[in-house]
């Protein structure tokens, strides 16, 4: 119930009263990066634009802090520390700048040294404070969009300077996607053989739409340094589960978060249909598939809507109610 209350709370701040919380750092609006290239790699594909002005916390080493208020506080999040990384990658790919490369090296520092072994023996990013979802996650618990996130800050860091560290870390960290959640990795088969990478690891899965967009990408910036075939493999593998299940997203009305088993469907929130829109685009450019690219325009004219915008927001509003 506190965790709850506290949830609640981080939504009046972040929306409500215009508070800096945790929210504030994720909800930018999304957009897709021009300077992006899809046969190597670049410019992260998303410009992070909102991200790369956070104005804080940060801890003495210039690392991103999130306030989540309540009984959790000010905490690192590896995911907002990549993409806080990612959106420095951007200027510093665009603008050049002392700074802007000093700030992206930060975060990949970070990443490098924080690497911690889960109860499986692997290594992953994890996360050192409980957080509600739809069960509690308990300290410490780690992600499949973190770990993808992670490896696409390294990446870059390790072509930028070429320092073995960065493709050391970005080895460990890729080693949970060669291993089912049941065997301490991120990956969940189902028995017609689809392959999703999983954001939460809880039971059953949630297959989360931009999770598995997230670390998708990662899996490919892993690949332009690697050229690991079995990552290859995963990597087409994972679009092609994709491909076959958008249409279980798509409510006739708006895009759905993630595919539980709850009665009422989890449906997106603005942010995320709009974030949806933007990781289709993205996809349908890494991989050359219409498929994305088909749903993308559907789900724009969805958003087009403004009974569409009116009812996913009702919809969205009655979940919370009864779920999480």
């Amino acid at each position: 119930m506190k965790q709850r209350l506290d949830y609640w709370r981080r939504i009046s701040r972040a929306y409500l009263l215009g508070g800096n919380s945790n929210l504030t750092f994720w909800h930018e609006t999304p957009a897709l990066n021009p300077r992006a290239v899809y046969d190597r790699l670049g410019p992260y594909y998303m410009t992070f634009a909102g991200k790369a002005a956070y104005p804080g916390p940060f801890d003495a080493n210039g690392v991103p802090q999130l306030n989540y208020h309540g009984s959790i506080g000010i905490q690192h999040n590896p995911i907002a520390i990549a993409q806080y990384g990612l959106a420095h990658y951007n200027l510093f790919e665009e603008r050049g700048g002392v700074e802007n490369r000093r700030c992206f090296l930060a975060q990949a520092d970070w990443l490098a040294r924080s690497l911690e072994l889960n109860p499986k023996g692997l290594y992953v990013w994890n996360h050192h404070f409980d957080f509600e979802y739809r069960e509690r996650l308990i300290a410490p618990w780690y992600s499949g969009l973190a770990q993808g996130q992670g490896l696409s800050a390294l990446a870059r860091a390790y072509q930028l300077t070429g320092e073995e560290r960065y493709l050391d870390a970005m080895r460990k960290a890729y080693a949970v996607f060669e291993r089912e959640v049941s065997q301490g990795g991120v990956l969940f088969t189902e028995p017609s053989g689809d392959v999703w990478i999983e954001e939460y690891i809880v039971s059953p899965p949630s297959h989360i739409l931009n999770g598995f967009f997230w670390a998708l990408w990662g899996l490919r910036d892993y690949i332009f340094i690697t050229e690991d075939k079995s990552a290859r493999r995963l990597f087409d593998a994972c679009v092609g589960t994709i491909e076959r299940n958008l249409s279980k997203y798509d409510n006739g009305f708006w895009s759905l978060y993630e595919l539980s088993p709850t009665f009422i469907p989890m449906i997106a929130s603005h942010y995320y249909h709009g974030l949806h829109l933007i990781q289709l685009r993205v996809t349908e450019k890494m991989t050359g598939s219409a498929a994305f690219g088909r749903y993308a325009a559907q789900w724009a004219d969805y958003g087009d809507k403004k009974g569409n915008r009116a009812l996913s927001l009702a919809q969205k509003c009655l979940f919370k109610v009864f779920y999480y």
